[in-house]
């Protein structure tokens, strides 16, 4: 591809109290990595799938890298970024470049992780896109140059049973515009299903509908209270959706049905975003 993206690489969600996260996400059957430290100020859990994840991450200390999650975190906690996988992010920011997109330079940073009682720092670079390039959140592309360190097998088995993220709710008034600029970032085109427009990041599915269709889809009280474009949900692929049903209720978390039989809880049970067990 032009912008060399092979999918989706991980969710962030932004949340202010880390620890409550932690809990919240526990709870939910989920098994999360130790606490990391980036050198860029922020701390993290991550729940780790086959090839993606969804970071719960907050922000300690100011840096110029994640001004735009602390201007999030001021209004709100919720899915706030995108990371799309590469595997040479400075050509995909020569792509980017060529193709219109105002990509930052490249930025690499790293965290400790403990491994057999011993601490190796995990390194990653990433290109960030300017926000109104992928309307509702920050998107940035990451390489990663330790996999082995971010993906082990004793932190992707969750009670829950999810394997991977299904896909992302983009929710936007100008539906047209907002895929048209993902479309752009991503070198992909959208097909149309029903009044929705999909885009498709490798094994995850980018839907995007206003908010009137995706609270019909997904139930009125589901989608965070914000204004504006904004990732409203993610969906999660289970092994098996009764038992993911029975792990949430002894959890304590109240969910509904979809039409198609997915689980959904809302976004105020889960610091900001509606989670859609598919």
């Amino acid at each position: 591809m032009r912008t060399n993206i092979s999918g989706l690489d991980h969710v962030v969600i932004l949340v202010r109290d880390l620890a409550a996260a932690q809990a919240t996400y526990a709870r939910l059957g989920l098994t999360l990595t130790p606490r990391g430290f980036h050198s860029i100020g922020t701390h993290n859990h991550c729940i780790m799938f086959g090839s993606d994840y969804v970071e719960l991450l907050a922000v300690r200390e100011p840096h110029p890298v994640t001004a735009y999650f602390s201007k999030f975190l001021a209004g709100a906690e919720g899915a706030a970024a995108l990371a799309f996988s590469t595997d040479d992010a400075r050509t995909a920011h020569a792509g980017l470049r060529a193709a219109g997109v105002m990509a930052d330079e490249p930025v690499d940073f790293s965290r400790p992780v403990e491994v057999d009682g011993k601490f190796r720092d995990a390194r990653f670079r990433v290109v960030q896109l300017p926000v109104n390039e992928t309307p509702g959140c920050r998107s940035f592309l990451c390489q990663h140059f330790t996999p082995e360190l971010v993906w082990r097998p004793d932190y992707q088995q969750h009670a829950l049973g999810v394997v991977g993220v299904a896909g992302v709710s983009v929710v936007a008034e100008e539906v047209g515009a907002a895929v048209s600029a993902y479309a752009r970032v991503l070198d992909t085109p959208p097909t149309q299903a029903g009044a929705d427009w999909r885009l498709v990041a490798g094994d995850c599915t980018l839907s995007f509908s206003d908010r009137t269709a995706a609270a019909q889809r997904l139930g009125a009280l589901a989608l965070p209270r914000r204004e504006g474009p904004m990732l409203g949900a993610l969906h999660l692929r289970v092994r098996d959706r009764e038992v993911a049903a029975e792990v949430l209720r002894r959890g304590g978390f109240t969910t509904e049905r979809t039409v198609d039989g997915a689980l959904v809880i809302g976004a105020s049970q889960v610091h900001g975003v509606a989670l859609v067990f598919v």
